[in-house]
């Protein structure tokens, strides 16, 4: 897809949260009504008949187009989270990131077997966070599991699609 109006809307700061990291900050475009619009519009054409029902938004980025998307698609919304954010019982599942360990956690009733779940984050890099939330998803056995990014990093030679295998549809909206 890659937009150039979103793609000329992208800051990239060096060496942030630490050196060698290329941090690709998505506010820039949260702060534009235009990168909205055109986010919410492609997404909302590429999912608008594949039956999704709830849509798994990643903290923290991952929650606000998820939000926008759930309410165009008439989906639920259900949060991904970092440790001891959920009220009820969740699950858990730790991995490993770019640059250190992390944990997320989604509620144990937020998703049964009957729905068709979109997980949406903002970033694909290495693929860590994006597959322990999916590892998550699958306890519940739903119908189906759709993933998507805002930004699929390739330049830097991550290779984040690669290691989530070829078994999920994955939609980025840019590809740098």
């Amino acid at each position: 897809m890659n937009n150039q109006y979103l793609l000329d809307n992208l800051r990239c700061i060096p060496d942030f949260p630490q050196p060698g990291i290329n941090f690709r900050d998505v506010t820039t475009l949260f702060k534009d009504p235009k990168c909205l619009e055109i986010m919410e519009e492609e997404m909302y054409e590429y999912y608008k008949d594949k039956g999704i029902t709830k849509i798994v938004g990643i903290e923290s980025r991952g929650f606000i187009m998820g939000a926008i998307l759930a309410k165009r698609l008439g989906a639920g919304l259900v949060l991904c989270r970092k440790p001891g954010k959920l009220p009820a019982e969740t699950y858990s599942l730790s991995f490993e990131k770019e640059y250190g360990q992390d944990t997320i956690e989604i509620h144990k009733d937020a998703i049964n077997e009957n729905d068709v779940v979109l997980i949406h984050d903002d970033l694909l890099a290495t693929g860590g966070t994006i597959k322990a939330a999916w590892d998550l998803c699958k306890k519940f056995n739903p119908k189906k599991c759709y993933m998507n990014f805002l930004i699929e990093i390739r330049d830097e030679g991550l290779q984040g699609r690669e290691f989530l295998g070829p078994d999920i549809d994955i939609m980025t909206l840019m590809k740098i």
